[in-house]
């Protein structure tokens, strides 16, 4: 038992294990390997005090940070997600994911401070019992989990969106070193079923505390942006013809009212009655995408300042080291929740890097397609780009936002080849920024916009 243990031999135990600790993690970072890419980031975002950008590897043993503006999405080399909001701080310790063996997969994170959301991978999935999710105060295990945290020195907060997880505060066999879930009989089950309850973790106590979420749940500490992917699936109605400008169907339907109403003859009584016009219909125009790059390459200019564009109220969708998408402030849209539309390319902008020369060589675009799936929130995109003699068939999967932003799969996960980037329009059209790395010398850049 604790209590028979005297202070001297319990510094000394634990001093062992933070040195046992301190050589696993050595033994970790020789072997450190790839655990994810950036698929979305904005704001204020560094690993170790670089800056991040879109597509950026995340390796093991990593700290990641972000700023007061701050989001960034890691996707998984297993297709999870690690979304870390503004004011945070997380590090990868460990994923190591043996697709060989699923039960060799090991898998340790921890979120320093602020609020994260992780959504489980396949590898993950098939070694639930090798997945750890430290905070300052408290182990989280999985059953297969979507779920988000709040943390800082004191207590901890988690909400789950789907799937169930184990929450252990930190004391006894539960230690921050171990790996795997902390069950034992004060440790608590939160399932997504449970509406509105989190768990609350408050340092020094091993056993959690169900509560009822209100205003102190981790979203509400930190919202996330209206593109983060949903926990949940959503209803809808069924369109024939989807379209992007959902202004479109109020707007016939107000003019219709508005033509019967006028076609009805004005009733003359003594004395005679004064027929008053509705007055017209006035709707804010739509949103607009506008694209273009930023930064000079080679001999040309940028050909776009978003500086104006955002200050007027528009938005980021888009942005890497050579180009940037916005949409601009407009009226309120949404995107249809099923059916399926097929995109045409109509205009795009690449170029070739040789890391070697770091010269850039003109890249054209050509047999683009873009196929979006609103059933299933899902896109898949392709085109072949031309350099010199040589063509690259470049490809890319992903999902839709609840807004229209599209975020690509890892292009390292076939079939996808390419990190895409972009938005789906309110007038029927889509833009996005592309990457890839053509072989061990050259990248390929670019930004493509497409109609209905």
């Amino acid at each position: 038992m604790w209590s028979q243990i005297s202070p001297n031999q319990t510094l000394r135990t634990w001093r062992r294990l933070a040195a046992s600790a301190a050589l696993l993690a050595c033994g970790a970072f020789a072997h450190a390997g790839e655990a994810g890419r950036i698929v979305f980031v904005t704001g204020e975002v560094q690993a170790d005090n670089r800056p991040l950008v879109l597509n950026d590897a995340v390796q093991e043993g990593q700290e990641l940070s972000t700023g007061k503006d701050g989001f960034v999405y890691l996707k998984t080399v297993d297709d999870g997600l690690l979304i870390l909001r503004p004011s945070s701080r997380a590090r990868i310790v460990a994923y190591h994911v043996d697709r060989k063996v699923p039960s060799n997969t090991h898998v340790k994170l921890e979120l320093l401070s602020g609020v994260a959301r992780s959504v489980s991978g396949t590898a993950v999935k098939q070694a639930r019992q090798n997945f750890r999710f430290n905070t300052p105060v408290a182990a989280i295990g999985v059953r297969g989990t979507d779920f988000t945290v709040f943390t800082d020195q004191d207590s901890s907060s988690v909400t789950v969106l789907s799937g169930a997880i184990v929450v252990s505060g930190f004391g006894g066999a539960c230690l921050p070193t171990g790996g795997g879930p902390c069950e034992h009989t004060a440790s608590r089950e939160l399932a997504a079923g449970q509406t509105g309850q989190m768990l609350r973790v408050k340092r020094g106590e091993t056993a959690p505390q169900l509560l009822n979420s209100n205003n102190s749940s981790p979203d509400a500490t930190s919202p996330p942006r209206s593109d983060e992917p949903s926990g949940k699936s959503t209803g809808g109605q069924a369109v024939n013809e989807p379209s992007l400008d959902a202004q479109k169907s109020a707007l016939l339907i107000q003019q219709v009212r508005t033509i019967n109403k006028n076609d009805v003859p004005p009733v003359t009584v003594a004395p005679p009655e004064v027929v008053v016009n509705p007055p017209p219909v006035v709707t804010a125009p739509a949103s607009e995408l506008v694209w273009g790059r930023w930064a000079a390459v080679a001999d040309q200019a940028p050909t776009i300042d978003a500086t104006p564009l955002l200050a007027a109220g528009g938005k980021r969708v888009a942005y890497n080291s050579y180009y940037t998408i916005v949409r601009t402030k407009g009226a309120d849209w949404e995107i249809p929740q099923q059916g399926s539309v097929g995109f045409v390319l109509r205009d795009s902008e690449a170029f070739v890097m040789n890391s070697v020369t770091q010269l850039a060589s003109a890249a054209t675009l050509q047999n683009g397609q873009l196929q979006v799936d609103f059933d299933k929130r899902t896109f898949n995109t392709g085109f072949d780009l031309l350099t010199g003699a040589e063509t690259f068939k470049l490809q890319a999967t992903g999902y839709v936002g609840t807004n229209g932003d599209l975020s690509g799969n890892s292009q390292f996960t076939k079939p996808t080849n390419m990190a895409v980037s972009g938005s789906l329009g309110a007038n029927n059209n889509a833009a996005y920024i592309f990457s890839s790395r053509l072989d061990d010398k050259r990248t390929a850049n670019g930004v493509t916009y497409w109609t209905k």
